[in-house]
Formats: C-alpha cells, structure tokens, sequence
C-alpha cells in the first residue's frame, strides 16, 4: 500500500529485533529515493521533512549489516542518493510482505467493509 492509498487494507509493520522494524513509512522513503534519486524529493512526496527523511534512511543505514541507502554531496547537480543492492531487496522483500497480507486478509476486510454505516447520512 502506498502513501495516500485511501481504500481498506492493512498497514504492515515489521519488527525484526525489539528496536528494528520496517513498516510503510521507511519503505515509501526507500521507494522515493529510488523513483527520485533524493533523499529530501522522496521526503517531499509523503508530505515529510527532509531531516525525518534523512533520520529514516540513517536509522535504515545503521540497522542493517549493509546500507540500504548511499548518499553524495554536491547540491542539486551531483548531489543525491541511490538505493544499494540491500536496499532495493529490503524494498522488494517488503512490497512482497504487503502484498501476501492483502492477499491473505482480503475476504476479512470486506466481512468489515460490508458491516460499515454509512457516515454521508450521519451529522
């Protein structure tokens, strides 16, 4: 699911140690990052800040055995950042996650959905 998706489903977050986990946020950086090439472009896209997006991919960085994230100064014009080989399977392995959860709990969300009143009749 990615950010702004406003129809029913299930926002996975994955805990990998007690204080290492991967859910939608860090993943629509990754994807950001890859589609942009920058960090703070990526940041942008989801309405973020460039340094809640740069603390994401550091965070990301220090938590895997390898970065996910490789980044270059030089501003606009040799400036930016590339997803690495780690961070383009952490992403893909990821969207793979999200979609067999969708997959596996699709029937469930439309038994809720079907149950749901109809709030353009409520004040």
């Amino acid at each position: 699911m990615k950010a702004g998706n406003k129809t029913a489903g299930a926002r996975l977050r994955i805990v990998l140690q007690p204080d290492i986990a991967i859910g939608p946020g860090k993943a629509d950086v990754l994807e950001g990052i890859r589609e942009t090439g920058s960090i703070a472009a990526a940041g942008r896209r989801m309405g973020m800040s460039y340094k809640r997006a740069w603390l994401l991919v550091e965070s990301m960085n220090a938590c895997f055995k390898n970065p996910l994230v490789e980044t270059s100064r030089g501003g606009q014009v040799r400036g930016g950042a590339v997803l690495t080989a780690d961070g383009m399977r952490v992403l893909a392995c990821y969207r793979r996650m999200e979609a067999l959860t969708a997959r596996a709990i699709g029937g469930e969300i439309e038994t809720l959905r079907v149950m749901i009143a109809d709030m353009s009749k409520r004040k």
